[in-house]
């Protein structure tokens, strides 16, 4: 891969950027307040939203000469573990906005103009969401089980169900793919952006989960909604792939769900502390609670495993925007770190829960509803149990 370009120390989204510019701390308390309600409710977030195109969010990733903020995937997951300790469901939901335009980047950024589409659309605030899961797929990216029917021009017709559509209420492009079986001795996975005006689309309207309930990831039923052929973006062969559309997604997507995760941890550690300040003990004689060895001994192991977090996603993201060239390390460098952000949250999580005693399990205390947003990291591909599968094959070769 080519050497990155350094960036100017007169640039300014490098030089003088901060993640509490654009989020501020008086932003992230209304969504806060606001989170508990959508959660309750079981709602879509809309003022969130607004708020944060009004800031230009949606651009994050766009390039400065198309009107965004220019910003890489170190700085975006800086961005998303901040939005996530005030409103993990509005963070988790944008991310898959931003899981497409950083793709889109990250592929510019190496020479690959192919998902420049997605930029040029994303300056103009449409809303990217995610259509790639799919009921009974547990190949992801590298197999399809909705059906990809070429219309002779070179676009195509999908057919097939994708789940967990985050943005579901306000999506305006849908990135999905299809298996073309038109020669069946070689089958093509197919990628492609269907407009939301377009017909042959619905949302079932059928988001009712025990966590993140914000995000409004309802599933998508698509009945033969036509992709034309300058919104074709890739036509791979089944199985792994080395093609860069593949490493993007992989890159981006599970390095900006490690953000949110992070994001979650750092929060949970915050409410242990406030929890062992505003409290006391009788063990302790009365005092406070942050005085019990006890409390400090798990808001200890709490720290120690947010600490340990932190430099990981950094680390992985700065690479991604330096055109670190891992080879085939890098499904497992990603796999992992998305598997570590996921576990180590929950982990985090329960010790807050354990610190905060019986006041979390009300449905109205903040670490209650934490700890079933926290649950949804595991449904995240790659699952803990791909994530090993992964590691394993790259420390010790094909299982066979």
């Amino acid at each position: 891969m080519p050497a990155p370009k350094p960036a100017s120390a007169s640039d300014p989204t490098r030089a003088s950027w901060s993640p509490d510019e654009l989020l501020p701390d008086d932003l992230l308390e209304r969504f806060r307040e606001r989170a508990a309600g959508h959660d309750r409710e079981n709602t879509f977030p809309h003022d969130d939203l607004a708020e944060l195109r009004a800031r230009g969010y949606l651009r994050a990733f766009v390039p400065t000469a198309r009107g965004g903020a220019g910003l890489g995937l170190e700085q975006v997951a800086s961005l998303q573990s901040r939005l996530a300790t005030a409103a993990p469901a509005t963070a988790l939901a944008i991310n898959m906005h931003l899981v497409w335009t950083g793709c889109a980047a990250v592929l510019h950024a190496r020479g690959d103009d192919s998902l420049d589409l997605v930029l040029e659309d994303a300056a103009r605030d449409e809303v990217f969401a995610f259509g790639v899961s799919e009921p009974g797929n547990d190949l992801v990216l590298f197999d399809s089980v909705t059906s990809a029917e070429p219309t002779g021009d070179g676009g195509y017709r999908f057919t097939g169900t994708k789940v967990f559509t985050s943005l579901s209420p306000v999506w305006t492009r849908l990135g999905v793919f299809g298996r073309d079986e038109t020669d069946p001795d070689a089958p093509a996975l197919v990628h492609g952006f269907v407009r939301r005006d377009q017909p042959g689309h619905v949302s079932l309207d059928d988001w009712d989960t025990l966590g993140m309930r914000a995000t409004q990831s309802h599933t998508t039923r698509l009945d033969g909604v036509e992709v034309p052929a300058s919104r074709i973006v890739r036509r791979l062969p089944v199985g792994p792939s080395a093609d860069p559309l593949v490493f993007a997604v992989f890159a981006v997507f599970e390095t900006s769900i490690a953000a949110v995760y992070r994001g979650i941890a750092r929060r949970a550690l915050e409410l242990a502390v406030e929890s062992a300040f505003g409290t006391t003990s009788r063990r302790a004689g009365g005092t406070s609670r942050a005085l019990d060895p006890v409390v400090r001994w798990r808001v200890a192991d709490a720290g120690l495993a947010v600490d340990g977090l932190e430099p990981q996603v950094d680390q992985v993201a700065r690479d991604v925007d330096a055109l670190v060239d891992h080879g085939s390390d890098w499904p497992r460098l990603v796999v992992g770190l998305k598997t570590r952000a996921t576990e180590t949250a929950r982990a985090v999580v329960d010790q807050a829960v354990t610190v905060a005693g019986g006041s979390s399990y009300r449905s109205s205390s903040e670490l209650g509803r934490l700890q079933r947003d926290v649950l949804a990291g595991r449904f995240h591909p790659s699952s803990t149990d791909a994530a090993h599968a992964t590691i394993a094959s790259a420390l010790l070769g094909p299982a066979s």
